[in-house]
């Protein structure tokens, strides 16, 4: 690997004459990519060898870990006979490295924890998140805009659900500006932040919010470091997996300064199980990834998603990924036919050899490859093997886990939730400030307290809250009952208003 231009990913094995690495320019890095291919066919090892190769050139990398096992980055490669002979045949060293690794975790359980705000999230990320239907989502939009338009920052969801009782208590002025809003669809976001709180999510939503600086750091060394998200556990809910991944793709989408083509990208994203990205997706969420997608290069971002079928990834975003290593898939479906047809088809075809039929006989460790060349123009594809990686190859122990964790350049910067002054507090105020007005009145002594006990006499005394006992009359209250009932019985019903509407001011009415 050429740390200033390239990553070397393999080497091509052509049916005659001597075979060529394979490598990635990291100049057009940020021009995207997709791994593909079936279960146990190498996708991990070649996201590993990836990752350790931009590790080296500087550039920092973000990468969910299913299964644990991108975690080995942080320990050394061990020289296996496999791994020794690999490096042969590529013409180099085996040599054994470990790297800078920060684990993350959304419920801050095996890494760093990750939080973001509901306002952050926004609404369209989180009606799919919610399973909303459009009605429901367009009332969450309401909701927002409440919100924004009267600066009540929706931090957690607590928050949410404060803002969204502040709606069911003002409906006909909400409707009425906004839009209908309906008690039940209300009801229905209610009940399904219960659930996505139910799934833990209530642990992501919060502060200290995550900074995505944070992850384009670099050691010690100059080497980007690797950001490795635990998502064992967040496999178990994939929306809410999906929904976290596209909002970090957006946010910096939105943060990063326009940069243009570098010489290296300033951040790659690797987005393992890329199908759940998609799945039942709205049209206006698949449009607003696709956009993100086309132009976050321009940001020095560079996305590579990681798959089992290319059938996963929308054609509209599968059309910008420009570098590509496809493994082996298998064809004993129909739909398993199609996925290696047009697996075929994205690649620029090798007269060498029939591509659809290698596709489905390549081994382990062994995949074709197209990447980028100098004018942008994708490769002829080969088939090659697959360089071995340098850290190990396999998940760390809890204890080399925890020691990792210990180490962290950014430990105790994000390990304590913080409950900062946002719209529940501010709401809650708000309502005690409504209801202060009526309860100095009930509590007022004087003419005015004498007054309201002459109107419930005659009107009849509110009944006492539950648990509550009515208080006893004082000796001139109840004088003053006795009185107005006389006077009442004696007078008439029609002279006793008389005498109350003159008593007060003309409150009362006929």
């Amino acid at each position: 690997m050429d740390a200033d231009r390239t990553i070397l990913v393999g080497k091509s094995v052509p049916a005659s004459g001597p075979g060529k690495p394979e490598v990635l320019a990291l100049r057009l890095a940020n021009r995207h990519g997709l791994v593909a291919g079936a279960t146990g066919t190498g996708k991990t090892v070649t996201l590993q060898v990836l990752a350790e190769g931009f590790s080296n050139a500087g550039v920092p990398v973000f990468a969910a870990d299913i299964k644990g096992d991108l975690s080995g980055l942080a320990a050394a490669g061990e020289a296996k006979p496999a791994f020794v002979k690999r490096a042969e045949e590529l013409g180099t060293a085996y040599e054994p490295d470990r790297f800078p690794v920060v684990f993350w975790d959304l419920f801050g359980e095996q890494g760093h924890p990750i939080r973001c705000t509901v306002t952050e999230m926004g609404p369209l990320l989180l009606a799919r998140l919610l399973d909303l239907n459009d009605t429901q989502a367009g009332v969450l939009n309401i909701a927002f805009r409440v919100a924004d338009e009267n600066q009540w920052p929706v931090i957690d969801l607590k928050d949410l659900r404060a803002l969204l009782t502040f709606c069911t208590e003002n409906l006909k002025d909400i409707s009425g500006t906004y839009g209908n809003v309906s008690a039940a669809s209300v009801g229905a976001i209610q009940r399904q932040l219960l659930v996505l709180e139910g799934q833990g999510a209530d642990r992501f939503f919060g502060e200290p919010a995550l900074e995505l600086t944070d992850f384009m750091r670099l050691d010690r060394d100059g080497r980007g470091t690797v950001n490795i998200l635990a998502a064992d556990k967040l496999m178990q809910r994939p929306k809410l997996y999906a929904s976290f991944l596209l909002w970090m793709l957006s946010e910096l989408f939105e943060q990063l300064p326009e940069v243009g083509d570098l010489d290296k990208p300033k951040l790659v994203f690797f987005f393992d199980e890329a199908h759940l990205l998609f799945n039942e997706a709205p049209k206006a969420l698949l449009d607003a990834v696709e956009q993100v997608v086309r132009l976050i290069r321009s940001k020095g971002v560079g996305v590579y998603f990681v798959t089992q079928n290319p059938l996963d990834v929308p054609e509209t975003v599968l059309g910008q990924l420009g570098n590509r290593v496809q493994h082996a898939l298998r064809a004993f479906t129909p739909r398993d036919q199609r996925a290696v047809r047009a697996a075929a088809e994205t690649f620029r075809q090798n007269p060498g050899f029939d591509v659809a039929s290698a596709i489905t006989e390549l081994g382990v460790g062994e995949a074709l490859v197209s990447f980028l060349e100098a004018k942008g123009t994708p490769s002829v594809v080969e088939r090659a093997l697959i360089a071995p990686p340098q850290g190990r190859v396999g998940p760390l122990t809890s204890a080399e886990r925890a020691a990792v964790i210990a180490a962290s350049p950014l430990r105790g910067k994000y390990d304590q939730a913080v409950d900062n002054e946002s719209a529940y507090e501010m709401l809650a105020k708000r309502k005690g400030l409504d209801e202060a007005p009526a309860e100095a009145a009930a509590s007022e002594g004087g003419l005015s307290g004498m007054l309201g006990g002459l109107l419930e006499s005659v009107f009849g005394t509110p009944a006492p809250k539950k648990g509550q006992r009515r208080p006893p009359q004082s000796l001139a209250e109840q004088v003053i009952a006795n009185a107005a009932r006389s006077m009442a019985r004696s007078v008439g019903k029609e002279v006793g208003t008389v005498i109350l509407r003159n008593v007060l001011g003309g409150l009362t009415k006929r």
